[in-house]
């Protein structure tokens, strides 16, 4: 039976906290409850692709996050061209063997690598990997949180059918629908300027504050960073005005969109 909405207009789609193990068709499941991020790994969606941003934190435990959430999202990475930024961090030919081996191990190519290290430049150099300059300044990275360029947008307009999907590193808007059978991945935000009936992830690189607005919000699964909902069978008493999805509380909520 389908939750009539609330005072508010909001409604609350058919949560449940399980672990990863269990069934795979439970509505909800927290994917990465287990996981400790430490925030010295970063992962973007920029105007050149994806982008990696390392910290000053431990080695081996910034190696085992990276590995963990890249192996969250593991069809949304595979064949990406990646940038690797390192900023003052020296690293060794032989680290950045490892890392190179860790992303070819999801099937990530690194495109170029970003250092304010002359060490680690000519260590890159040695290896034959590409150097790009720097599109920010690093300076007091040591002092100041890790900061990501903007993500870039895509903007579609057409209807998604059936069997297409569409996969980006930034945010998604689609004036259009997106049919049954049809997928959007996003590293952001999505935006459907439609009806939206089909599969859904917002957030696909780990950012469960990530949005999901459409006009009409009846999608087959509906994903948010590591949370997972799946609408109920009986969607008649769905709303039909636009609405805004986002976790709140550890649950996906579905609220009125409207102009603030």
């Amino acid at each position: 039976m389908t939750e009539a909405p609330n005072a508010t207009g909001s409604r609350s789609l058919p949560t449940e906290k399980k672990p990863e193990a269990e069934s795979p068709d439970l509505t909800t499941t927290r994917a990465a409850a287990s996981m400790r991020r430490t925030g010295d790994v970063e992962i973007k969606g920029t105007r050149k692709g994806l982008s990696i941003t390392l910290g000053q934190g431990e080695w081996e435990t910034m190696l085992h996050e990276l590995d963990e959430r890249l192996q969250k999202a593991t069809a949304f990475f595979q064949g990406s061209q990646v940038n690797l930024h390192a900023g003052r961090r020296e690293l060794s030919q032989y680290q950045l063997n490892e890392i190179m081996q860790l992303l070819s191990g999801h099937q990530i190519n690194l495109a170029a690598l970003e250092t304010l290290s002359k060490s680690t430049g000519e260590a890159a150099q040695q290896m034959g990997i590409r150097l790009s300059l720097p599109e920010v300044s690093y300076a007091g990275l040591e002092q100041q949180p890790l900061r990501e360029a903007c993500s870039e947008g895509l903007l579609l307009r057409r209807t998604l059918r059936s069997g297409q999907a569409i996969r980006h590193p930034g945010h998604v808007v689609i004036i259009g629908d997106v049919n049954p059978g049809a997928e959007v991945v996003a590293g952001g935000d999505v935006v459907v300027w439609g009806r939206l009936q089909g599969m859904v992830q917002a957030g696909a690189l780990g950012d469960d504050e990530a949005i999901v607005c459409a006009l009409e919000l009846r999608p087959m699964q509906l994903r948010i960073g590591s949370y997972i909902a799946t609408s109920p069978e009986d969607q008649g008493g769905s709303s039909k005005h636009p609405e805004v999805a986002s976790v709140i509380d550890g649950q996906i909520v579905a609220r009125p969109w409207r102009s603030k």
